[in-house]
């Protein structure tokens, strides 16, 4: 066992917890053989394992194998449909929209983005929604991907569960709505923003509950507005938007873009996707891809990309707070680190996954 820092929402790192390195390859097979012992065709299973093994390898650990548990259960269920005829149900020029078919997430996402992609080589923009999807993992893997090809990602999802009511309300109408851009540059990393509208994921605050450790004041209040510390209530309380209104104002917006265009499940209609294993979700998404060389010299943007960057980082910080640090740039260093030295899992999720391995009757996890 190996001391590891816990990655923080802004990928910071947080008290070191004793963690077990894992191999990603060994982690990718095992999530493939879960996902194909329940009925997932072989080649989905591992597409699947590898965007979620890619989650946790960007230091993502929220929306990675720790979601692996949640996904067999919609599938044992019927909740989640294991083999999945995803489509495209409208093609427009720049723009399109893909039925997912009640299928794992990754797979409608990722059809999506490879679509968005190829319109933006071809009109400058591709713009793509996704309906009848379900929870993909983290934004980052789609995004990043258009920055291979010279293209910036933007990316948007409704929450796969209400935890946020509106802006002075005590009901829950909204999800933590994630949005993620992925900017290229030259020298510099990519620069990338992968946030929730809430100022923590309900995804860390379920890592938190699994892990056994508290949280900070102004994550979660309870539905009396006192501060909520203990993450296994989470039931219990609001998570908080970021900014208060302006939060809460994005994400209705990006709600609006990643579902209602999309013909998507918004507001009451959204499906608790832990709760309710049996419900089709019809989470809805959009990825968008941006070519660079439609408004720009590539290089030369890139070049301006690093300047940019440079002159933030090198800016002059407050007293005493450390350097100035830029969205997302210790994201690649962690990404070659777990790449190499093995993804670091707390032993209670590790333990979990024996749970499921006990459940589908595969072999266990090798640590």
């Amino acid at each position: 066992m190996s001391e590891q820092p816990a990655v923080t929402e802004a990928g910071a790192a947080s008290a070191p917890s004793r963690f077990i390195r894992v191999p990603a390859g060994r982690l990718r097979a095992f999530v493939a053989s879960a996902l194909g012992a329940c009925g997932v065709p072989g080649g989905d299973a591992e597409t699947v394992a590898g965007c979620m093994v890619e989650g946790d390898l960007w230091g993502l650990d929220t929306h990675g194998t720790f979601r692996l548990a949640q996904y067999v259960r919609r599938l044992k269920d019927g909740g989640t449909n294991a083999r999945a005829d995803i489509r495209v149900v409208r093609d427009e020029g720049a723009t399109g929209l893909v039925d997912a078919d009640n299928g794992l997430g990754h797979l409608g996402v990722l059809k999506a983005t490879e679509i968005a992609m190829d319109k933006a080589d071809r009109f400058g923009i591709g713009w793509v929604g996704v309906r009848n999807g379900n929870h993909a993992g983290p934004a980052t893997i789609y995004v990043m991907r258009p920055v291979a090809r010279d293209q910036i990602g933007v990316y948007g999802a409704a929450g796969s569960a209400n935890h946020v009511p509106p802006h002075g309300g005590a009901e829950l109408l909204l999800g933590t709505n994630p949005i993620a851009i992925a900017v290229p540059a030259m020298d510099e990393p990519p620069f990338l923003l992968d946030m929730a509208t809430t100022v923590a994921s309900s995804g860390r605050i379920k890592t938190l509950a699994q892990r056994g450790e508290t949280m900070p004041v102004g994550w979660m209040i309870e539905r009396d507005g006192t501060p909520l510390t203990d993450p296994g209530r989470q039931s219990e309380g609001f998570l908080v938007p970021i900014g208060g209104p302006k939060g809460y104002g994005l994400a209705v917006a990006i709600g609006m873009l990643a579902s209602v265009l999309n013909g998507a499940a918004f507001g009451r209609d959204v499906v608790e996707m832990t709760g309710d294993t049996v419900t089709p979700a019809n989470t809805g998404q959009f990825i968008a891809a941006i070519r660079i060389s439609a408004f720009a010299d590539v290089d030369h943007f890139k070049r301006e990309v690093d300047r940019g960057l440079r002159d933030i980082k090198a800016s002059r910080p407050l007293p005493g707070h450390g350097p100035v640090r830029v969205s997302g740039e210790g994201r690649p260093e962690l990404h070659r680190d777990r790449s190499q030295n093995g993804i670091p899992l707390h032993p209670n999720l590790i333990a979990a996954l024996d749970g499921v391995a006990a459940e589908l009757a595969i072999a266990r996890l090798e640590t």
